[in-house]
């Protein structure tokens, strides 16, 4: 099956728009009521692809499903943005830049973007749902847009952290799929903007101060033997990495146990779990397979590298 496939199976406003509300159109995704969404480009965003037909929601007829229940395959984003989740009770200052998955095709909003920023949101992380451009964004360097939104955002997120109750040196990522892809490439690629500085955001470091990469594609090219992305090369400087995947996902397990090595040989401090079933494209709809106690994994993975308070 294509690797593509089975992802998708399984008047911008620039940093000064800061409280501003950005819908998508109605037959696409709109934000949360009462949460800042701001474009991340303060113009045309670079790489821009002209000619995209409207965001549309590919699954509005809801005949994809998982664990019984519709979600949202986002099409066409030619104008990404970043939706910001506070901290619900105690602010822990940790802020994590999601990235959903589907294949730099489609954005899968929901399954893998805002309930998981419900749910970080819920023990004291800050979230922020980066909504980066498809089809056709990525990998780097077939295509640099989505990597492009990723660094922008990330220094985004350090321009206003103060506003936003944000420890600059604790802004993680976490990504699904071919976001778990962007979230090892933004590790990687940090040193230098792919586009050209824009502003004071820009002036800031987009390097995450940790990573957590779930069930990631392309970090194994199962067309080499599943040699190395020899575009994703960490070095000990790659900030400490959580992954996560299922023998049985047909994006292939070799992709988180090969990035791991590639992690254990630059020395960069790494856990691997690897879990006999899950598939692939779960997020957190329940379902009875000891992969789905992930998230707490993830917590408990956040208090050992002390980006959240020791219990």
């Amino acid at each position: 099956m294509d690797k593509k496939l089975m992802f998708v199976a399984a008047a911008a406003l620039g940093a000064a728009g800061v409280g501003a509300h950005a819908s998508a159109p109605a037959q696409g995704w709109t934000p949360p009521a009462g949460l800042v969404t701001m474009p991340i480009w303060p113009a045309t965003p670079p790489d821009a692809k002209a000619g995209l037909p409207p965001e549309v929601n590919l699954n509005a007829a809801g005949t994809k499903t998982m664990a019984g229940r519709p979600y949202v395959r986002l099409g066409n984003v030619s104008t990404p943005t970043i939706t910001v989740y506070p901290a619900k009770g105690h602010n822990s200052g940790a802020a994590v830049v999601v990235f959903p998955g589907g294949g730099y095709e489609i954005l899968s909003m929901d399954l893998e973007g805002t309930e998981i920023c419900d749910w970080l949101s819920g023990i004291g992380v800050n979230c922020v749902l980066l909504k980066y451009r498809v089809p056709d964004s990525g990998p780097y360097p077939k295509s640099p847009q989505a990597l492009d939104d990723a660094q922008r955002a990330i220094g985004l997120v350090r321009l206003h952290a103060a506003e936003w109750g944000i420890d600059p040196h604790r802004v993680g990522v976490l990504g699904f799929s071919a976001g778990g892809h962007l979230s090892a490439a933004v590790s990687n690629h940090y040193e230098q903007r792919l586009y050209q500085p824009i502003d004071a955001a820009d002036q800031l470091s987009c390097r995450p101060d940790f990573a957590v990469v779930l069930y990631p594609g392309y970090l194994a090219m199962a067309d080499r033997n599943f040699a190395p992305n020899p575009d994703i090369q960490p070095t000990e400087n790659t900030p400490p990495t959580f992954l996560l995947q299922a023998e049985d996902d047909p994006v292939h397990v070799e992709n988180a146990v090969v990035y791991f090595m590639e992690l254990k040989n630059a020395k960069v401090p790494a856990e691997l779990h690897v879990y006999a079933q899950g598939g692939h494209g779960y997020g957190l709809r329940p379902r009875d397979l000891p992969i789905m106690n992930w998230p707490k994994l993830v917590e408990i993975w956040l208090h050992t590298i002390k980006v959240l308070p020791a219990q």
